[in-house]
């Protein structure tokens, strides 16, 4: 049924989100280590040849967090190698994650008009 991908989703996602709130509020990591931690796991398991599955299962709930990005470069990196050799390593990251870095900071710079940031008393 379609409403299950919905919940996995929303587990899923909460659990990552969950553990992410448990390591900052319980361990003296700094949110951006937690962060990179993320994007290692997604390369983890996609090297792993779990992260097809956990996507199939989760959808966005796995996609969406900091996980799907270090997918999206570990699978760019893979197909660059293999088309490029070497100098793939380089360029592969780069052009599989481009639309959404593109996106993230066209949005951000949108958002960056549209709202006055108000300094910190």
């Amino acid at each position: 049924m379609e409403w299950q991908k919905y919940v996995w989703s929303f587990v899923i996602g909460g659990l990552l989100c969950t553990a992410a709130q448990v390591l900052i509020d319980k361990t003296r990591l700094t949110p951006a280590r937690i962060l990179v931690g993320y994007v290692v796991a997604g390369v983890i398991l996609g090297a792993a040849g779990l992260y097809g599955p956990l996507s199939e299962l989760a959808g966005a709930g796995v996609n969406v967090p900091l996980t799907g990005f270090g997918n999206v470069i570990a699978r760019g990196v893979r197909r660059a190698v293999d088309e490029k050799g070497l100098l793939g390593a380089l360029t592969g990251p780069l052009t599989a994650a481009s639309g959404g870095t593109a996106a993230a900071l066209t949005f951000g710079y949108i958002a960056a008009l549209c709202c006055r940031g108000k300094p910190k008393d």
